[in-house]
């Protein structure tokens, strides 16, 4: 290590300490601190490890924290970035925090942005990439989904040897030849038909022909079995399959992955995914499926993902919500709950949740009409969008609580009359949720509040 990266080191550790120190955590501060004084910085952080980088639109922090769940059943050192903070100055700061490894190349597995793949990159060569998905959001970051896709390549031509895991079922993964050694997971758990994707569903011409896509088996959105009736473009072969869907509720799926039983205490299709990819990830590091399962089951509550939180005795749960398939996904997985619920609707428009929130007008909250929710609340610094989007779903004006004062929203949590509550957030309205139940002793205070 060179001495301008020796100081740049030392100075970013230095105010790592002295925010988590005294001023409860910080999670970008040290990086920017670091790469100010060293660009080149990461070249040397990551010189020690094999790295493996998690990115795509939807699912990235859950996989993460699933994937380091699964190869900790095998490998014992682990650096990750859990709290989300997956820009460069984000990660810097992880490297930052971490200890010295004694013995051997630890892991690191880290979400990654996908803008800042190639951040990544140009001073690491990972030794595996995982491609969840990719579709349309913060358009004023990312553009449209092909956008965003060449952004993940331009970083990915960098590690032509790196392996990729990625996730066969999304079309835009099968688009373009890549030098990499390409590993797939998907469902094949049905039996073939023949489908279309909904109406305005993004990314279903085919890539050959321009087509439109036919599935023989449909998940959401544009994920499927898919293909070409015109030029025989198709889906293609799967290395990890998952091979049964089992039950499903609000807080726990059941299904099998290459016949192996396994359960994640977590719910939603989407979220299966999610698993699948870490469970796609095990196998290729050489973990057994009895290890996975048993790192599956047990697996911890994800910093602002379906968190469970208890105010006062009502069973509060986070969601972060960012783009209308994550949206849609969300609101079946909650219109699944044999419970009475409550509902908060929290959205912001800062530069990390997306400064355009025409987005919430191609969610389908519409379906919220079907059942019965006493009380619904909407806050945020962009309340009065998500207010008027949800009296046009047709959300009943008496049952429609409005406060912008997310203190306030907590105070009206308390009051609703339900036991099951579940909070729809937007990155920052979720971080600043956070920091008022810290404030407040519901949670612990740090992971970046």
């Amino acid at each position: 290590m060179s001495f301008r990266s020796g100081f740049a080191t030392f100075a970013g550790k230095s105010s790592y300490w002295f925010l988590h120190t005294f001023l409860h955590g910080g999670s970008s501060l040290p990086g920017k601190i670091t790469l100010k004084l060293d660009p080149n910085i990461l070249k040397s952080l990551g010189a020690k490890y094999d790295v493996i980088v998690i990115t795509g639109t939807n699912g990235k922090t859950l996989t993460t924290a699933l994937t380091v769940s699964v190869l900790h059943e095998k490998y014992p050192t682990i650096l990750t970035n859990p709290t989300g903070s997956n820009m460069e100055q984000g990660i810097v700061t992880t490297f930052l925090n971490a200890k010295n490894p004694k013995t051997g190349r630890p892991l690191a597995v880290l979400e990654v942005d996908e803008a800042n793949v190639i951040k990544v990159t140009q001073y690491i060569e990972p030794k595996a990439f995982v491609f969840t998905n990719i579709f349309r959001d913060q358009m004023d970051r990312y553009g449209e989904i092909y956008t965003t896709y060449q952004k993940i390549l331009d970083g990915v031509a960098l590690a032509p040897n790196a392996t990729i895991i990625a996730n066969g079922d999304s079309p835009i993964f099968h688009s373009k030849e890549l030098p990499n050694p390409i590993q797939y997971y998907g469902f094949d758990n049905e039996p073939d038909g023949d489908f279309k994707a909904k109406p305005n569903t993004d990314g279903v011409l085919c890539p050959n022909c321009e087509h439109i896509l036919h599935y023989h088996s449909l998940t959401y959105s544009n994920q499927g079995k898919y293909f070409c009736p015109n030029c025989g473009f198709s889906r293609p072969e799967l290395t990890y399959r998952l091979t049964k869907l089992g039950e499903q509720t609000p807080t726990s799926s059941e299904f099998d992955v290459d016949n192996h039983p396994f359960k994640i205490q977590v719910g939603g299709t989407y979220n299966i995914y999610n698993a699948l990819a870490a469970y796609s990830v095990g196998r290729f590091m050489g973990v057994d499926p009895d290890l996975i399962a048993k790192a599956f089951d047990t697996n911890e509550q994800v910093f602002g993902r379906q968190e469970v939180i208890n105010v006062d005795g009502k069973h509060v749960t986070i969601i972060l919500v960012k783009n209308p398939v994550g949206l849609d996904q969300v609101l079946h997985m909650i219109g699944t709950d044999t419970h009475p619920f409550s509902l908060v609707g929290l959205l912001n428009a800062n530069y990390a949740d997306g400064i355009d929130t025409s987005w919430i007008w191609d969610g389908d909250f519409e379906q919220l009409t079907n059942r019965e929710i006493p009380t619904v609340i909407t806050g945020g610094e962009r309340y009065k969008d998500i207010t008027f989007r949800l009296k046009v779903a047709g959300i009943p004006d008496e049952n429609h609580i409005v406060e912008p004062d997310l203190e306030k929203v907590v105070d009206q949590i308390k009051q609703v009359s339900t036991d099951h509550v579940y909070v729809l957030a937007t990155y920052t309205a979720m971080l600043q949720l956070r920091k008022i139940l810290a404030s407040k002793g519901y949670i612990k205070e740090g992971l970046g509040v």
